[in-house]
């Protein structure tokens, strides 16, 4: 008879930076790429936001694989179906690891932005319902949010949280009637949303994230 078995092992994860955090730090983002991406490239979107009193943090999945076959370029997941439930748990740990190592390193009052872009939008949203890591705000740019969490239970933290939804207009993901569900889904759940779009594809949009950035710091 053929019978499941599971260890914890201890893994070696990699993330990458831009800034240097410290007492001057008055914004920390934590920036989850997407499926099919690397933490190294992914970060490289964030250049046109990065100043001194800003510090920018992309985890990488703990997953890889060659995109195509055995000769395309490695890539990263967070998660699939298989054995779904332990990779949540494994990437909620690493991540709440890594915003433990950098904590002290910022002032009490730093703003702390959890930013997920597609699949990464998913992995932020499970990691603040199973850790709670601290936070000031959330960006869920051009993904799903997963249906199986409890998001009218935390309602007084929404409250006090800015929450955002981007989306590229030329998305193919993002179609009509799947954006109109987004809005019901945000509507039943009480899940305050501020929606922001900009003319482009499924990406992070340079121009789109400096635009939202700046207005985010004038907002607060």
């Amino acid at each position: 008879m053929i019978e499941a078995h599971k260890i914890g092992v201890q893994r070696t994860a990699h993330f990458y930076t831009l800034g240097t955090p410290g007492a001057n730090t008055r914004y920390w983002i934590i920036a989850c790429h997407g499926y099919g991406q690397l933490a190294k490239n992914f970060i490289r979107k964030f250049d046109v936001i990065t100043s001194e009193d800003t510090f920018i943090l992309a985890p990488e999945a703990l997953s890889t694989f060659y995109w195509q076959g055995f000769t395309g370029d490695p890539v990263a997941s967070w998660m699939t179906k298989e054995n779904r439930l332990d990779e949540i748990e494994d990437y909620c740990q690493y991540l709440s690891q890594v915003h433990a190592l950098y904590r002290p390193e910022m002032p009490a009052d730093v703003k702390i932005i959890l930013f997920g872009f597609s699949q990464g939008c998913a992995t932020v949203l499970r990691w603040i319902f199973q850790d709670q890591p601290e936070f000031q705000a959330l960006v869920l740019w051009a993904g799903m949010m997963p249906e199986d969490l409890d998001y009218a239970a935390k309602v007084d933290l929404w409250k006090t949280r800015s929450v955002y939804y981007i989306y590229g207009l030329e998305d193919q993901f993002i179609t009509p009637e799947r954006l109109a569900q987004f809005q019901t889904f945000f509507a039943v759940n009480q899940l305050p949303v501020e929606e922001r779009n900009f003319v482009g594809s499924h990406t992070v949009d340079r121009l789109a994230l400096a635009a939202w950035f700046e207005d985010f710091r004038q907002s607060k």
